[in-house]
Formats: structure tokens, C-alpha cells, sequence
């Protein structure tokens, strides 16, 4: 989406807007005069005497042809003003992209094109325990752009279980968390933290323990490299932040202990109950698809990171928008972490690094590298087509 196009649509509005309404006061002003010539012209010829002498007859000849020039050049200005305005082309149509936001982001924007499952959210019983999301009942719409209001009169499930138990949580975030502490779905494939792969940020004891401390690569971002980086950059004080796509809050948990910051993680619970844990772990999970404006005013993040959750798989259109909403919610000098974002590699130049470098912003880091690792059987020399990017850009 090219800047120009996008600023250039208010422009010529703006210029389509002023042209019609200056013809159209410079039309209503001809008529008036008209029709005022015309009133004068034909009470003058009412009123008047016939002429005893022939001077005063000349006189008066003079200045009816003097009104009746008059009233052509109005009539061809008006005829001229006419013209101009059947030709003044239409306003431009909104760019697609717009289009695209419209039909992805507002709230309940989508909710029509969907009412198989809004029918199936808002079915159930009144004042009785309402259906379980678990059941992915609400996901689906979020996914799909549908907002829905809450349920009324029915109560949330979790608070009439007995196993849902929140007295044994440990205080250390990255303590174990006991399987009590998250609602698992009836039939579920996992039905306890142990199940579930290391890799998708439940296993805190080991795996998320160590995130965020130890550098293993050029790709990896560190919590005190990223504090030393926001002091050199006079960037300030990281207070506040937002981790899209942040999964259990561990960023948000590192940065709590480290800085005595408060981040806010988006996550959605894909296969995993990842809300549930972030909160158990004491921080504020948001449940909130990529394609939401985000729920922060305007200037109050010291920071934004881009999660794994951002990646290629996110519409062009729709990952600008993105982009320019961290830009929206960033401070002044404000940080934007574009954490291992994964994409083919002609893309990255053709497509993903013009589009964060028309930000504008300052680049404290910028790391490329293989998606995959090399292997044994591939030929000297071989280009792998997937690449990893991170960067550390600062708002102006």
C-alpha cells in the first residue's frame, strides 16, 4: 500500500469537496442575479410613463439594451457554471486495503457474514451456565472478524466449576503451574500441561525460564540487551508494553521482574488454553486476534513486539495496518520489536522491508538468517527460500 496513494485520496477529496461547493455558490449566486435583473427590469418597463419626449425615449431604449446584455452574460455564465458542473468527475472510490480493514477489524463488522455460528454462539438456555468457548464457539468469529457482545443472562461457566481451583497458584511465574489452574475441554486431546509440546511457551520451568536471557543466534533478542539498547537510544524507560501474539506472558513476566514493567500480551487460545495460563502466571492476557486495532490509547506503549504469532501468513494490507497501529500506540522514541518474523526471502526484500522502512523509524538492530538449518545432503553453496527477521526500530 503506497503512502502516496493513501495520503493522496483525502487530497483530492478534499479538492473534488471545494471545487463543487465553489460552483455551486457561484450558481446559486448567478440565479439570484438574474431573477433580481429580470424583476427590475420588467417593473421598470411596468412603471414607467409612456415618453413625451424623444430624448427621454432614446434614454429609456439605452438602458433596456443595457439590461438586456446584462442578462445574457448572466444566462451564459449560468449556462457556463452548468456545463462545469455535469463535467466535474465523481469522487474517487476508498482504496481496497480500506475495504479489506472494513470487512476484517471494526467490531461486529463481519458478524452478518457469519450467522451459522452466531446463531450457534447466542443459542442457549436463560439463566442457566452459558456454552463452554472451549467448544470454539467464539474463536471462530473472532477469527473471522465478528466481535460478538457478550452472552446476557446466562453465567460463565468458571465460576460454578469445582476443578477450576486458583488457591494453589505459585508466585514465581516461571514455577509449574498446576493442571487445576486452566479449564481443559471435556474430550480434549490434552488434558494437563505435561501433553502439551515444550515449544508452544507451557513448559515454564525449563523452556520459558530461559527465554529472553541467553542468546543463542544473531535472531535472538535478550531482556538486558534490550534494556541496554533502550538506554543508549535515550529511548527512556520501558513502563509499559504490548506483546502481540505474546502466547503465556513470558516476555511479559520477564520484563515484570527485570524492568517492573506492565505488558500487556494479545493471545488467542488456539488449541491451547494460553489466557488462562498468562493470567494464572499473573500477567494480563488480552484475547484478541491480529487483525484488532489494538485496545490502548494513542501514544502509551514504551514498547510493541511482534510475536512468532506475526508472520507471512498475515494479508499485505492487513499487516500494514498493523504496523501503522504500533506506530499509533508508540510514545515518541517508543521501541518496535519485530521478533522472528518468517517469511520467503524475495518477499523480505520485495515486499516486508520497504513496508517497515516507511515507518521512518531509527534501526537499533536488524538480523537476518535461515529459517531452516542447513543440511548434510544440501549442495555447497545453497540458498534456503524461508528467512528469519528481527529487528529493534525507534519511533521518532
Amino acid at each position: 500500500m503506497a503512502d502516496s496513494h493513501l495520503d493522496g485520496v483525502p487530497a483530492m477529496r478534499k479538492t473534488t469537496a471545494s471545487s463543487s461547493s465553489s460552483l455551486n455558490i457561484a450558481f446559486l449566486l448567478s440565479m439570484v442575479a438574474t431573477n433580481l435583473l429580470s424583476l427590475y427590469h420588467l417593473s421598470t418597463r411596468a412603471s414607467t410613463a409612456p415618453p413625451l419626449l424623444l430624448p427621454a425615449a432614446h434614454q429609456a431604449q439605452a438602458q433596456d439594451e443595457q439590461l438586456l446584455r446584462q442578462l445574457t452574460a448572466i444566462r451564459a455564465t449560468v449556462s457556463q457554471l452548468n456545463h462545469l458542473r455535469s463535467s466535474t468527475p465523481p469522487p474517487p472510490p476508498p482504496p481496497p486495503e480500506l475495504l479489506l480493514y472494513s470487512r476484517l477489524a471494526p467490531l461486529a463488522s463481519a458478524c452478518s457474514a457469519h450467522p451459522d455460528l452466531l446463531h450457534r454462539f447466542m443459542s442457549y438456555t436463560p439463566f442457566s451456565p452459558c456454552p463452554d468457548d472451549a467448544l470454539s464457539l467464539a474463536e471462530p468469529l473472532l477469527l473471522r472478524g465478528c466481535h460478538p457482545l457478550p452472552r446476557r443472562r446466562c453465567f460463565s461457566s468458571s465460576s460454578i466449576s469445582s476443578s477450576h481451583n486458583l488457591n494453589n497458584l505459585p508466585t514465581d511465574p516461571f514455577s509449574p503451574l498446576p493442571d487445576s489452574a486452566v479449564r481443559w475441554p471435556p474430550g480434549a486431546k490434552c488434558t494437563s500441561f505435561s501433553c502439551l509440546p515444550p515449544s508452544l511457551g507451557f513448559d515454564l520451568a525449563r523452556t520459558e525460564a530461559a527465554r529472553f536471557l541467553r542468546a543463542e543466534g544473531p535472531l535472538d533478542l535478550t531482556v538486558p540487551q534490550l534494556l541496554r539498547l533502550a538506554s543508549l537510544s535515550r529511548a527512556g524507560p520501558i513502563r509499559l508494553g504490548l506483546d502481540v501474539g505474546g502466547g503465556t506472558g513470558t516476555l511479559a513476566a520477564r520484563l515484570k521482574r527485570a524492568a517492573n514493567a506492565t505488558v500487556l500480551t494479545t493471545t488467542m487460545d488456539l488449541g491451547a488454553p494460553y489466557s488462562e495460563a498468562a493470567a494464572a502466571r499473573g500477567v494480563v492476557p488480552l484475547h484478541a486476534p491480529l487483525q484488532q486495532r489494538f485496545p490502548v490509547g494513542d501514544a502509551t506503549m514504551d514498547l510493541v513486539r511482534a510475536g512468532h504469532a506475526v508472520n507471512r501468513w498475515i494479508p499485505e494490507a492487513a499487516l500494514e495496518f498493523l504496523w501503522y497501529d504500533a506506530d499509533r500506540v508508540l510514545r515518541p522514541r517508543g521501541l518496535l520489536w519485530v521478533d522472528h518474523f518468517w517469511c520467503r526471502r524475495p518477499d523480505l526484500a520485495a515486499v516486508y522491508q520497504p513496508m517497515l522502512r516507511r515507518l521512518g523509524y531509527k534501526t537499533l538492530k536488524w538480523a537476518v538468517a535461515d529459517k531452516t538449518t542447513p543440511t548434510p545432503t544440501a549442495p555447497p553453496g545453497a540458498k534456503h527460500d524461508h528467512v528469519y527477521l528481527t529487528a529493534l526500530l525507534q519511533k521518532p
